[in-house]
């Protein structure tokens, strides 16, 4: 008698936004260049146009959402999620967000996504390569702003066949620390901790 185990299914729907073709998500992990649905960033694009592009993909989501994002898409997904009502947003389970830029001339691009100082309403997670003109230092207030964890990503792979589930895996790790996180926050605020 043969058993067979069918494969789990996904966790999340993979939503992912950049301007580039080979994101770094993909260099970098080996992961596919594009998930479930992938918004591409113009920066010269209408944001509200985004705005709903993004909704629309959320809601037709079957399952919780995973962002990843790359460059300027950070700041889009962030000021998303930060400006959107929380029945979009209560949907995503968490974002991956890959070397945002900092570069002081790519500030004019930054603030077309500028919004409100709050963290995140999801678990974050910065994945940051040494970029030219980029410090990761740098990405220390951001990261904050964001209530996101700062990682480093200068490490390359080949692609794998379960590729994004190595992502939900990864998401999964964060979204217990962040909880246990948010949990010491909680009783500290409360003069427990």
């Amino acid at each position: 008698m043969t058993l067979a185990l069918a494969p789990a299914p996904h966790r999340f729907s993979v939503i992912t936004l950049s301007e580039s073709e080979t994101p770094a998500w993909s260099t970098r992990f080996g992961w596919p260049a594009f998930g479930d649905t992938h918004l591409a960033i113009d920066p010269d694009a209408n944001r509200s146009i985004l705005a709903a592009q993004i909704d629309d993909a959320v809601l037709r989501a079957d399952r919780a959402v995973l962002l990843v994002a790359e460059g300027l898409g950070c700041f889009a997904a962030s000021w998303w999620a930060r400006l959107s009502p929380s029945h979009y947003v209560e949907r995503v389970a968490g974002a991956l967000l890959f070397d945002p830029e900092t570069a002081e001339e790519s500030a004019a691009r930054r603030d077309r996504f500028a919004s409100p100082r709050i963290a995140l309403p999801f678990p974050s997670m910065v994945v940051a390569d040494r970029l030219p003109g980029s410090d990761p230092a740098d990405l220390s207030p951001l990261t904050q702003s964001w209530g996101s964890r700062l990682i480093a990503g200068n490490r390359h792979r080949t692609a794998e066949a379960s590729a994004w589930r190595s992502a939900q895996r990864l998401v999964g790790r964060l979204t217990a620390s962040v909880v246990a996180r948010d949990i010491e926050r909680g009783l500290a605020l409360r003069g427990e901790g």
